[in-house]
């Protein structure tokens, strides 16, 4: 089904970003953010607010609805040292996130720690909080220091997601290089957002308001949401020359039936939301490929699976349509699933035909993913960009591109 050559050059997808183009604030207005429209080859300039013009009536737009946790959270020992735990992946009482991020009373996740050195087996972390009027000591135990494993134990009736919105911070992007204020903590975050759990926002949505939203609806642009809750992975560089050895961080999608029925019965263009909600709709396209071929496989895509099939290939609506009957056997009003999956140049859209996305960092999987939807033109593109002075990364400007 793919032509996957045996080397992918991760030297093909470099270019040289100047620091004074990195977006280190938002805009005062979210949707007055420039916008590059590229469609046929053709680029034109325009701004955010002016994207429902460029959407054709009846198409769709996806978008991820997850909503970014202030992930790092920093306990200080009794000599004064700070520990900082940067909240990675769910362990317990479930490895669902939405699930853990409702538990109350204890739950463990694996962490990023800094200063782990100085923290010693058997030493409990405590922290005092309030919540609204109530003051309540959180504990961390370090369960397995080799697996970075914390579990965090508190003697109240909230939920976990009320114990990191009162102590955690906004984990900003680390090409950012500062400390979040108080600014960040609703402009890190979509308008939109909902489901607890990404240590990342999915920056493309960064950009819409309440009036580009109505605008698009009354044009009679359908909008689908789903969930994938962005890992700190996002942000793990690529160390290999040849991109297809790059180990691909894992990722928690979840889904509920309406979407996946519209999507099943659509049939005009659909539109994602920035790269999450693209690398979401195409690992459910190869779910149903899946459940096509043992209709009892789990929801997890493999890096390289869409390019080592080679089996019978469907159409998007033919996978959908699959997983709906997978999920009326089984009752199921959405499904979780995890992905790994990587896109690079070679790789056939099954879903997509259009990208809202920022502008990337060099030599990065959201660059290579960009280069496969613009079939290789995504260089002339960030020339474009460049010379324009368009503001990169995650508070960056904003793109409309179409599948070339």
């Amino acid at each position: 089904m793919f032509e996957l050559s045996e080397t992918v050059k991760l030297s093909d997808y470099d270019y040289t970003l100047p620091e004074e183009r990195i977006a280190k604030f938002p805009l005062e207005k979210r949707d007055h953010s420039r916008l590059l429209h590229f469609r046929d080859g053709i680029i034109s300039h325009q701004h955010f607010y002016e994207l429902p013009e460029f959407i054709p009536s009846s198409s769709m737009m996806v978008f991820n609805n997850t909503k970014v946790i202030p992930a790092r959270m920093i306990f200080q020992r009794a000599s004064g040292a700070k520990i900082e735990l940067f909240l990675l992946k769910p362990l317990g009482p479930s490895t669902v996130i939405n699930e853990v991020m409702q538990a109350k009373h204890s739950v463990s996740w694996e962490c990023m720690i800094g200063n782990l050195k100085k923290w010693k087996d058997g030493e409990v972390l405590k922290g005092e909080i309030n919540i609204g009027d109530e003051s309540l000591i959180i504990s961390a135990f370090l369960i397995d220091r080799g697996q970075k494993t914390v579990q965090f134990e508190w003697d109240t009736e909230h939920a976990f997601v009320d114990i990191v919105e009162a102590t955690g911070e906004v984990p900003l992007p680390p090409y950012l290089n500062r400390k979040p204020t108080a600014e960040d903590k609703p402009r890190y975050q979509t308008v939109y957002s909902k489901k607890e759990g990404a240590v990342a926002a999915p920056t493309a949505g960064l950009h819409f308001t309440d009036e580009v939203l109505s605008a698009l609806k009354g044009k009679g642009i359908q909008e689908e949401f789903l969930t994938l809750h962005v890992s700190a992975g996002t942000f793990q560089p690529i160390k290999v020359s040849n991109v297809k050895e790059h180990a691909m961080h894992s990722e928690q999608v979840v889904v509920d039936y309406r979407t996946i029925e519209a999507l099943a019965s659509h049939n005009q263009e659909i539109i994602a939301v920035g790269t999450t909600s693209m690398r979401s709709l195409e690992s459910l396209y190869w779910y149903g490929v899946l459940l096509s071929e043992n209709p009892s496989a789990s929801f997890a895509i493999p890096k390289l699976f869409p390019y080592e099939y080679t089996g019978k290939p469907l159409t998007r609506q033919e996978a959908f349509t699959i997983i709906l009957h997978y999920m009326d056997a089984f009752e199921l009003e959405e499904i979780t699933g995890t992905t790994e999956i990587f896109i690079f140049p070679s790789y056939q859209f099954k879903v997509c035909d259009g990208l809202v996305t920022n502008f990337h960092q060099p030599s990065s999987t959201l660059i290579l993913l960009v280069a496969a939807f613009t079939n290789n033109q995504w260089r002339s593109i960030y020339t474009e960009a460049l010379t324009k002075e368009y503001r990169f990364l995650s508070y960056g400007d904003s793109s409309l591109l179409w599948k070339v």
